[in-house]
């Protein structure tokens, strides 16, 4: 439970601290989305973020600013908020009340663009922002300094309590509410949710590629990245690639077998890994053997992509004799009509935070990207085109 740091005052349910999922302060389309945080759950933004914001050519010594930050690239902006912001579930706040003057918003609710928007009832102090505008996920962000932590165990962030790899391993949670990657409302769509974790999975297989090519197995995480991929680095068959030179992307986690495919073959590997559930500490494997790197991934996805059937490569059945792998059912399952697609937002944000965007390839990528972005609303170029 969280309290106002002014007079004490009630502002949340009874809350249990989580990692901050990778799509938190997201945007997506035009729809009404659903809280980023589960019922009963809050999280801690470690970096500043939220009102107010300074766009970077107004910043004196911005890199050096950002940098200090651990952001490594040009970014729009740079929030001045204090760091530690605690994010929580619009049904989870208590004791608040809109501020009038404050209620700006660019369709449907609020967007947070004048800062604090909730005042505590009892003195009238602003202590949070309410986002809740079509496209955005539904979000309560009390100000580090407007409230404190009131009761309750040690954060596990600080501690590392109650890591239990074991349940994050359990194949039979793997989508236990829906967490696939189709939409569950609408199955024509592909879930934002996953699409805005994809590009911060992007982000760290770009860093990790070093430039060269990433071998990207059937299935999912092809639909995923392949197409992607092929936009910012050569195809591992190109004439660009040498067979020493190709990374491969695997799934390798708890519960996942010990051998990973393509390990120790000649070729290193970039591993999908958990992140926790509770602390947001990323799996280390046993033994790096064979491993290049790893890419930290929210627990319900990893899951998905660890132990969920796979989803069929045909979606269309044969005539004659139906093969493995067509699927029989009548009337077919509905699919997305369109590729999947890394969110861009998420995979800019992530890549920024990265060391190696310094590197002259992935800045130079990074930089393109950021100047399309500013065109892409106007549909005057294609998404991803990154091919020098």
């Amino acid at each position: 439970m969280f309290v106002c740091s002014g007079c004490g005052a009630e502002l949340t349910a009874e809350v249990e601290q989580v990692a901050l999922p990778a799509h938190a302060g997201g945007h997506s389309g035009y729809d009404v989305m659903p809280p980023s945080l589960e019922p009963k759950t809050y999280a801690v933004i470690p970096e500043p973020s939220g009102w107010p914001w300074r766009r970077w050519a107004d910043i004196e010594n911005a890199d050096e600013v950002a940098e200090a930050r651990g952001i490594f690239a040009p970014v729009g902006s740079l929030s001045f908020a204090a760091p530690g912001a605690v994010l929580i579930g619009p049904g989870d706040a208590v004791g608040t009340v809109l501020i009038p003057d404050r209620c700006d918003g660019s369709c449907c609710g609020l967007d947070g663009r004048d800062g604090p928007n909730l005042a505590c009832t009892q003195c009238g102090r602003p202590v949070a922002t309410l986002t809740d505008d079509c496209g955005y996920w539904r979000e309560a962000r009390f100000e580090a300094d407007a409230v404190r932590r009131l009761g309750g165990d040690t954060e596990p962030a600080d501690e590392g309590k109650d890591e239990d790899w074991d349940a994050v391993g359990d194949g039979h949670l793997a989508d236990p509410a829906g967490t696939g990657p189709i939409r569950q409302e609408r199955h024509d769509r592909w879930c934002p949710r996953w699409e805005m974790a994809a590009g911060s999975m992007l982000a760290h297989i770009a860093a990790a590629s070093g430039g060269r090519p990433v071998d990207v197995p059937d299935g999912l995480l092809a639909a995923m990245f392949r197409r992607t991929l092929a936009r910012l680095l050569p195809a591992p068959g190109s004439r660009q690639a040498y067979r020493r030179d190709v990374k491969r992307l695997a799934v390798v986690g708890p519960g996942r077998p010990a051998d990973v495919p393509g390990a120790g073959k000649g070729a290193a590997v970039i591993a999908l890994v958990p992140r926790h559930p509770r602390t947001g500490r990323t799996w280390q494997p046993p033994t790096r053997t064979g491993l290049h790197a790893t890419v930290p991934v929210d627990t319900e996805i990893w899951r998905f992509l660890a132990f969920a059937p796979p989803v069929p490569a045909t979606w269309r059945s044969a005539r004659g004799t139906v093969r493995d792998g067509v699927e029989r059912d009548h009337p077919l399952p509905q699919r997305p009509a369109y590729p999947f697609r890394p969110y861009e937002d998420p995979f800019l944000a992530t890549l920024a935070r990265l060391p190696q965007v310094r590197e002259p390839w992935l800045r130079a990528r990074y930089d393109r990207l950021r100047q399309r972005r500013t065109f892409e609303a106007l549909g005057l170029l294609d998404d991803f085109a990154l091919t020098p």
